[in-house]
This record gives C-alpha cells, structure tokens and sequence, in this order.
C-alpha cells in the first residue's frame, strides 16, 4: 500500500461529491480491494491466502509498506492520501481513492494489519513462495488491529519483512446474510477478480494458496498476450495479434484460429482497470461482426491508456463503470486498432529471422550449393502488405502462395468474397433495371425486405411484383432473379451484402490464370480482414518456415549427424 503521503480524513464537501462508499459484500470484494491497494504501492508480487471454509484472508505484497503514523488512521472512514480535494476527484492517477476499503473491511471482519516501510527494499523484494512461510530478512515494522468502527485498538512493534501483510478474519461474522455461496463459487468470483486485475497488470506477480496449498499462480510477462495466455484455456502465442501504442494496447485472437462460445472475454480496461463500457463493447462487436461464424465471439482485450481529466470514476462504488470523454475518439481509436491488428502484415513475416538463420547454416555446411536454381523475376509494381507471390493453382480451388516464411494456401471463393464483400460495402449502390425483373408469390415480409434494403418494387398484378431497381454488381449476372429472390429471405441489409458476395465471387474449380492469381491476392491482401470470409470461414492455411524445417529436420545440418566435425 502506497502510503508515502499522510492519511487523512476527506472533508464533507469531499465527501458528498463521491458515489456511494466501497461495497464489501463477498470475499472476491475484498481481495479486489486488498490487490487492488497492493498495486497502488507498487508492488510487483502479491500473495494471497484463503481459507474460505473460515472465511478468513490473508494478503501479502512487496510494496512500499505503511507508516507508523498511518496505521493510526487507515482504517477510519473516508480517511486517504491519494485525494484531498474536490479537484483531484477529476484527476484520479490511483485504483483506490475513496478511502472507504480498509474501513469497510474492518467493520465486516477482524481486521490486522502488519506493515514495515524501507528504502532499500527495492533491490530486496519478498519472495511470493518463500516469503509466504518465512521473510528473507526481518526488519523493523509495525502490527496493528482495529475495532469494527476502525479505530485503532493496538500497535505494536514487529519483525517483518519490507511490505504489507493484512490479516482479514471471521469476515461477515456478525453479518450472516453475506456469508452466502459454497467455498467452490467464492473461489470462481475471486479467480475472475484476479484474472481482471492481472490482464491488464502483466508485471505483476499474482500467487494464491488455498488452505495452504498452492492454487493460482500468475507469474510477470513481458506484455499483454503472454498474460493473456496464462488465464485462457486454450490458445498459443501465435493466435493473437498486438497493436500498442501510448494511447491503447489491443490484442486481438485472430477470428480464423481462435474465438469463443460467448462474449466473455471482450475485456476493456482504462487506466489499470476492467471495466463496463457499452459502447465500446459495442463498437468492438460490429467491427467484428463478420469475421466469425454464427454464434462465435472474438478474444479482444483492449486497454486504454487515458488522460485522467478524461476519466471520472466517481459514477460506481465499485469503479466498474465511468465516465469517458470524448467517446467518440476512443471508438475511432479502437476501430482503426482492430483494423491493424487484422493486416497481415503482423504475423506473414514472423519467422523470417529464423528462416535466415537456417538458409546461413545450410550454406556453411556446403549443402545444396551447386544445386541451386537461378531463375530471374522482375520485382512487384508495388509493395503488398503481405509479400504473397502466387506459384500455382491446387485443384482450381486453392492458389498455392510462397512468402519470405513459408507457404500460404488460399481459398480462392471465399478469399474472392472478402474482396467482394468490403467493395459492396465501399460502394453500396442500386441502379434501375429494364425490363424489371418479375417475382411471383412474394410474401408482405418478402416485399418488405426488399424495399428495406433499398429495392423498388411495385406491385404488376395478382401476385406479381416488378422489381425496378437492383444491387449494381447483380446487373449483369444471369441469375439475378434468384439473387433477388435470395435477398427478399435474408434479414437485414448487411446480411444481402454478404449474400451478394457469395452469389458474385468466382466458383471452386474454376481455372485461373497466373495474372488472375496475382490479382486475387492483391486485392486480398488489401482488406480490411483477410483472416476470414463474411460467415466466419478462414481464407488461408498457413505453414511457416520453421514449421517446414522442423518436420525435415533441417537443423540436423548444422550437427554432427551430418558429419560436421565441432570446432
């Protein structure tokens, strides 16, 4: 806890400004509060003891411990360092700032709480398993306890370790209608509690213990997608896409090899927290909307990194929820950030560096060099995002694709559709059409369809309609009445430009030209989601490089079962 500062009360102005004060009414809200707090000082380790059947928790971490002075007064209500008034309600830098946890905590539990402070605890931090049964160093600090009004009861000297130990026992004792929930429930709100906390603080190590037994442990990472690993159940490195900024971090597991059964894990984060922000979740949801199968959502975590004037937390006691400013940037913000993270300029080349090192050890062991095969190429008009160079057609189905990492092997319908499908929605336009195109036996929901996406349609007799006006790319299409009709069934307009595509895009087996392959993949390339079709399907099978030479064993070159003498 990050008590460098003085605790003091809040003034009443302070005070009556602020929502609701802090809502304990779980064992997950407390350890929320307690990690939550741990942070705030700095802490880069966090240890956490449950004995739930008790209801007691013990909390531990490696922060910047508190005061003497402090401990006096930390458990009173509205009492905090971190704000002193009105104005700083509007410049929040800190998770906790009502000053109404550790009193909450104290009315519904017994409460202690160990703390030592240091200045070279730095380079000496607790180790989470170690520290958890016996300090590395003893040193100076103090033990407190309090009453349930969270006055000071005792303060006594103690050996402890630099950091914060907060004992919480007999929690809810003398209120019985919050002890509710099997010991298995509890834990899942406080491993959701934990898992929100630690995707979006990667540099923070979590360790729980559950009735002395080692029961989560989340150790730091270098980012965002390997935390995200630690918590998903299924998923590798290479299944996510990375965009970062100073503004935003957004991963993204790619809509063609990884998504879920529901929209549990579209997580948006502010400044440190997961939070509730319908709009946002809905702008994710409809850049998405047609890169994945019916019923599947994407893995999206998206952290935005927010000035604090534009963020006002005092809306939830909880802070679940806010106020953001300037929504509308921040959607724009998200929308080209997808867009990014979907390129494939982000994974094509990512086993480029190891490709070079093989080709270097082949070459120095004189392998294949008086078999090479020149041939001359002349260079691309221009750079393509993701450097495909189209070698062949399989089946008239697939085009086989080679690129500095490996091959790829594309789809070409459904790669076709994706091309088709962003220009219909580019360049959306209907023009009229004569003669009209005649449908017989329309239903009132079917004409209405129609007319909803933009048709004209007249009636021309006893269960006859003309159809006056139609898509542009249906002008010249043979089939455009069973397009039509096709679109009198579907549900919305999005839904008919989907349709369109699919009707329009150029059919399996059909032979294409080596210019027609070229042309397929640069227009490919330059969508806005190449991973996969309008319904979800994926485009393109991928085998990289390191893949290739794993399964040749190719690095045996470079070894002695090749007859390479060390040197």
């Amino acid at each position: 806890m990050s008590e460098s500062k003085t605790i003091r009360p809040l003034s009443l102005d302070v005070i009556h400004r602020m929502a609701a004060g802090e809502v304990i009414d779980s064992a997950a809200a407390v350890v929320r509060e307690l990690v939550e707090n741990a942070i705030d000082a700095n802490a880069t380790r966090i240890v956490i003891d449950l004995w739930l059947d008790q209801w007691k928790i013990h909390v531990m971490d490696n922060g910047q411990g508190i005061s003497h002075e402090n401990l006096r007064t930390i458990a009173l209500p509205h009492t905090t360092n971190k704000i002193s008034q009105q104005s700083d309600l509007s410049n929040i830098t800190t998770l906790g700032f009502r000053g109404e946890a550790i009193h909450s905590i104290a009315q519904f539990s017994q409460l202690e709480i160990l703390s030592c402070m240091d200045d070279d605890r730095l380079d000496d931090r607790l180790d989470p398993i170690e520290a958890k049964r016996e300090p590395k160093r003893e040193s100076s600090g103090w033990r407190a306890n309090y009453t349930t009004n969270g006055e000071l009861e005792t303060l006594e000297e103690a050996a402890i370790a630099p950091g914060t130990i907060i004992h919480v026992n007999q929690l809810f004792q003398n209120w019985e209608s919050r002890r509710t929930g099997t010991p298995k429930q509890q834990l899942k709100l406080i491993q959701t509690c934990l898992h929100n906390i630690a995707i979006v603080h990667p540099e923070i190590t979590i360790q729980v213990f559950q009735d002395d037994r080692e029961w989560l442990t989340l150790g730091n990472t270098k980012n965002l997608v390997q935390r995200l690993l630690q918590v998903l159940p299924n998923g590798v490195l290479s299944d996510f896409s990375q965009v970062k900024t100073e503004e935003i971090e957004l991963v993204l597991g790619l809509p063609d090899r990884i998504s879920r059964r529901s929209p549990d894990w579209i997580r948006i984060a502010v400044n440190g927290r997961i939070v509730q922000i319908p709009e946002l979740f809905q702008t994710i949801m409809t850049a998405l909307r047609k890169t994945l199968p019916r019923d599947r959502y994407p893995i999206v975590l998206v952290h935005l990194h927010a000035p604090p004037q534009q963020v006002d937390w005092n809306r939830d006691p909880d802070k679940s929820s806010l106020y953001l400013q300037e929504l509308d940037s921040w959607q724009t913000l998200i929308i080209r950030s997808i867009q990014q993270a979907l390129t494939l300029t982000n994974d094509l080349l990512s086993g480029q560096r190891t490709t070079q090192f093989l080709r270097a050890a082949e070459q120095s062991a004189g392998y294949g060099l008086d078999r090479a095969i020149t041939t001359t190429e002349s260079k691309p008009t221009r750079s393509l995002p993701g450097d495909l160079k189209a070698i062949a057609q399989v089946r008239n189905t697939y085009i086989l694709a080679e690129h500095p990492a490996g091959m790829y092997l594309i789809e070409q319908h459904i790669a076709h559709e994706r091309v088709l499908y962003e220009q219909i929605c580019d360049r959306w336009s209907l023009v009229p059409i004569e003669p009209a195109i005649i449908l017989t036996a329309l239903s009132d929901r079917q004409v209405e369809q129609l007319e909803t996406v933009g048709l004209t349609v007249d009636d021309f007799g006893e269960q006859l309609w003309a159809v006056r006006t139609i898509p542009e790319m249906l002008l010249h299409r043979d089939d455009r009445a069973a397009a039509i009709l096709e679109l009198s069934l579907l549900g919305d307009l999005n839904a008919a430009q989907v349709a369109i595509a699919c009707r329009t895009a150029i059919r399996n087996g059909t032979p294409l030209t080596s210019s027609e392959q070229r042309h397929l993949l640069q227009q490919w390339q330059q969508t806005l989601n190449p991973h996969t079709c309008p319904h979800g399907r994926p485009i393109y099978l991928v085998l990289q490089e390191t893949a290739l030479a794993q399964f040749f064993r190719r690095q045996w070159v470079i070894g002695k079962s090749h007859g390479l003498e060390e040197a």
